[in-house]
């Protein structure tokens, strides 16, 4: 048994947790045990086929999470039982209860499985003397079950709570590349079934780091009674959640993670991090996926100069918010960023041919030399900033929700060589040196995944960082306090 512990923590490819391996020491023999006679068990099999195209009459089946995605699973299969019939593996139903006993270790919650009802005492007699069971609760359970494992497999891929994909969505959306109701078929036609299922979690790194601590925390520690504090657990779980939403994978992408201001472009063989500004707490950065598909040299719009000394510099002196709000941001004759307070623009008003103005589109006013453009509802965008002393500081949170990045030339060098547009950067070279307004396409976009993220874990040890946007704590009620809704059709 020992060496059994031992594989089960060691085994990431697996995904085999070790309560399955003590399952297996404990129940081998359940499938071969007190014989039924075949035309007895037929006859039983054959109510509890009719009794589950029964229940799953829209209206009258039980309560269930996913009930279109059962319905379709047991089309599929004739409507037959899946896990109680004396028929068939009944070794597979035994891993697939201990499965749903061990999801503290992925980061989720007994409660969201149909705890009160998939008990292992009726499922014994069930399996072992099935005459003293009717066929009525033989086939809710293994609806339930059949429900339990959609879920559990729906919760590992997309994520209980993922704003994008609501369980409604994923349950009715057949358009959707994704469904656990097809896993679920094909994992019971796998020798181990387990591996089957818990493989449609993220492959991301970053996830398999916090599973791996996940497993050790709610598994072997637990086991060997070590104590683990809730807080962690929970800290990790949520992140884990957020993971599952970013779907994150591949190679050549970039991911902006908020809580620790970096920004990191994963390559195959290597990865880049910068340092960004992020929005401040009252005008947020969004989580988001996307595709960056160019950017632009010199994006701002230079003001007139008459317009700036007749207009705009009287303005910014009766209002000290005008040049923010207006999205206006003033440079001396070298380029270098003046901050638009009251003492400084006098100095400006006194020598105003020593200065200049320029104006955004978008939710800064000072966007540097580039601008990276990707498809978002939030119209936001990741850009250069004249403020670089900003970079200096621990807590970057300054920004309008835009994402200011460090050295945004050297990023946009490394995208052109990812997507094999090498050539074009001598293009972006010329129209930063000479401030031309240019337009610089990808011919493979780039992916982007903006997450927020307050932990990570890395070669072993978790790292945290601050919840600027105090998001943990609702999440965290809601995914351990508040319980998937149930659906009836």
């Amino acid at each position: 048994m020992e060496k059994l512990i031992k594989h089960a923590h060691g085994n990431r490819a697996n995904a085999v947790i070790f309560c399955t391996l003590l399952l297996f020491a404990s129940i081998r023999g359940f499938a071969s045990c007190n014989a039924v006679s075949s035309s007895k068990a037929n006859d039983a099999d054959t109510s509890v086929t009719a009794l589950i195209q029964q229940y799953l009459v829209p209206g009258k089946e039980p309560m269930l999470y996913y009930p279109n995605s059962v319905k379709r699973f047991y089309e599929a299969n004739g409507y037959q039982a899946a896990w109680v019939s004396r028929q068939g593996d009944t070794k597979q139903t035994w891993e697939a209860m201990m499965l749903l006993d061990c999801v503290l270790q992925y980061g989720l919650s007994h409660e969201d499985y149909h705890p009160k009802a998939l008990l292992y005492d009726p499922l014994h007699t069930m399996i072992e003397e099935p005459g003293k069971i009717s066929n009525s609760k033989k086939a809710r359970f293994d609806i339930l079950l059949t429900d339990a494992l959609i879920t559990f497999i729906n919760n590992l891929h997309y994520g209980k709570l993922n704003p994008w994909y609501a369980a409604e969505k994923i349950d009715g959306d057949m358009s959707l590349p994704f469904h656990a109701e097809s896993v679920l078929m094909n994992a019971r036609r796998q020798p181990d079934i387990t591996n089957a299922i818990v493989s449609v979690q993220p492959r991301s790194k970053q996830y398999l780091a916090m599973q791996d601590r996940m497993r050790l925390l709610k598994g072997q520690y637990q086991e060997d009674c070590y104590a683990v504090p809730d807080s962690e657990v929970h800290k990790i779980a949520i992140n884990m959640e957020r993971l599952r939403w970013a779907d994150i994978g591949g190679n050549g992408y970039i991911q902006v993670n908020i809580p620790s201001y970096t920004l990191k472009f994963y390559q195959p063989d290597t990865v880049y991090e910068f340092k960004v500004v992020v929005g401040k707490t009252s005008a947020p950065t969004p989580t988001l996926n996307s595709e960056i598909t160019y950017f632009t040299t010199s994006p701002e719009w230079k003001i007139p100069q008459k317009i700036f000394v007749n207009e705009i510099l009287p303005k910014a002196l009766k209002n000290a918010d005008y040049i923010e709000n207006s999205h206006f941001a003033i440079y001396d004759k070298s380029g270098n960023y003046i901050t638009p307070d009251r003492t400084s623009l006098l100095t400006v008003k006194r020598n105003p041919q020593l200065y200049y103005a320029r104006q955004s589109s978008g939710c800064d006013n000072a966007l540097g030399q580039l601008v990276f453009r990707f498809a978002n509802v939030y119209d936001i965008y990741l850009h250069d900033t004249p403020e670089k002393q900003l970079f200096n500081r621990e807590e970057r949170a300054f920004s309008h929700s835009c994402i200011r990045v460090e050295n945004a030339q050297h990023l946009a060098e490394l995208m052109l060589k990812r997507g094999g547009d090498s050539g074009k950067i001598a293009t972006l070279t010329k129209a930063m040196k000479n401030h031309l307004t240019k337009n610089i396409s990808f011919s493979n976009p780039v992916s982007i995944k903006i997450t927020y993220l307050t932990c990570e874990v890395k070669e072993g040890s978790v790292y945290n960082y601050k919840d600027i946007y105090d998001l943990d704590k609702s999440l965290e009620m809601a995914l351990y306090s508040a319980p998937q809704t149930l659906t009836m059709q």
